[in-house]
C-alpha cells in the first residue's frame, strides 16, 4: 500500500462498528447466507452489516475482510519477498506487484529493501513463477525468504 491511508476519525466508529470488528475476528459463518447469520448474531440487518463493512474498508479502518487460508496445508505455498525499489518508481512498482492475485499484502519500509510483500500460491512452484513474472515486469530482483519454521500466533485487535 502506498500513499497516505485514509482514516475515519475514531468518533466515526460507533458501538455497532466495534461489535462487528470484534465479533468477526473470531470467525465468520460458513452457511448459505453467512452475512445474514452474522448480522442476526449482531442484532443488525444483513444489508446494514454489508454496508458497514464496506464503509470500514473504504475508510481503511479495516484493510482486509476475508478468509485466511493455510496455503501450505492446501498444497500451496507462502513466501515473504522483498525488493529494492527506486523511490521515484515506488508507486508504479507497487501497482505492478499488487496487480498479481498471489500478492497477499504489500508494505513499504525504510530500508534498502523498501518493499515487502507475501506471495501465496496454489503450488510451491507458483512462488518462483510469480516472483519471476514480477521481476520481468519491473526489471527489479525479487528477494525470496521462504518459511523455514512456522510459528502459530493469534492476532486479535479489540476495537
Amino acid at each position: 500500500m502506498t500513499g497516505p491511508a485514509r482514516h475515519m476519525p475514531a468518533a466515526g466508529i460507533d458501538a455497532t462498528d466495534r461489535a462487528i470488528i470484534n465479533a468477526l475476528q473470531d470467525g465468520f459463518p460458513l452457511s448459505p447466507r453467512p452475512y445474514a447469520e452474522a448480522a442476526a448474531a449482531l442484532n443488525v440487518e444483513e444489508a446494514e452489516l454489508i454496508a458497514r463493512l464496506k464503509r470500514l474498508l473504504d475508510a481503511r479502518i479495516l484493510t482486509r475482510f476475508g478468509p485466511f487460508f493455510d496455503a501450505a496445508a492446501l498444497g500451496g505455498a507462502f513466501c515473504l519477498c522483498a525488493m529494492a525499489v527506486p523511490e521515484a518508481r515506488f508507486d508504479a512498482v507497487a501497482e505492478q506487484v499488487n496487480a498479481h492475485p498471489e500478492v497477499a499484502h504489500n508494505y513499504q519500509r525504510s530500508h534498502r529493501l523498501n518493499m515487502w510483500f507475501v506471495l501465496a500460491t496454489e503450488t510451491p512452484g507458483g512462488i518462483a513463477a510469480t516472483a519471476d513474472r514480477i521481476e520481468a515486469e519491473t526489471g527489479l530482483p525479487v528477494f525470496r525468504f521462504p518459511k523455514q519454521h512456522e510459528f502459530c500466533i493469534s492476532f486479535r485487535v479489540a476495537a
